[in-house]
């Protein structure tokens, strides 16, 4: 004889579907964990080379203030120590003024360029 439904074998539609919540979460939390695996190690691996990049920038630092004070010792021989100093120091500054301009240029792009602001504006104007 068949068993009527809802018996002690069967379980219910809600039974089914709380199994199914409790899965779900227990999978988005693997994923989750997978994840945070995946970004630990790509971060252990990649410490070393940022470790590096920035030595390599600070010794790029240090050559340029070498080649800075021996450009301000040799124009020192022509037009004294207190004006080379000043003409280095000018003509620093001044590339240095250029690569700021340069820079905050640069980053005005995060605020969108005017094709993409139009683009924009015309789809919010189809919704």
């Amino acid at each position: 004889m068949d068993s009527p439904a809802g018996s002690a074998g069967e379980s219910s539609l809600g039974e089914l579907f709380g199994r199914l919540s409790d899965e779900a979460r227990a999978y988005a939390a693997a994923e989750a964990k997978l994840y945070q695996a995946i970004a630990r190690r790509r971060i252990g691996r990649a410490r070393a080379g940022a470790v590096a990049l920035v030595a390599a920038a600070l010794l790029a630092n240090a050559a340029l203030i070498v080649l800075l004070a021996g450009l301000s010792l040799e124009l020192a021989l022509h037009v004294g120590p207190a004006l080379g100093g000043l003409i280095v120091a000018i003509v620093v500054l001044g590339g240095a003024y250029l690569l700021v301009r340069f820079g905050i240029a640069k980053l005005g792009a995060l605020a969108g360029d005017p094709e993409e602001k139009a683009a924009l504006q015309a789809g919010e104007r189809l919704s």
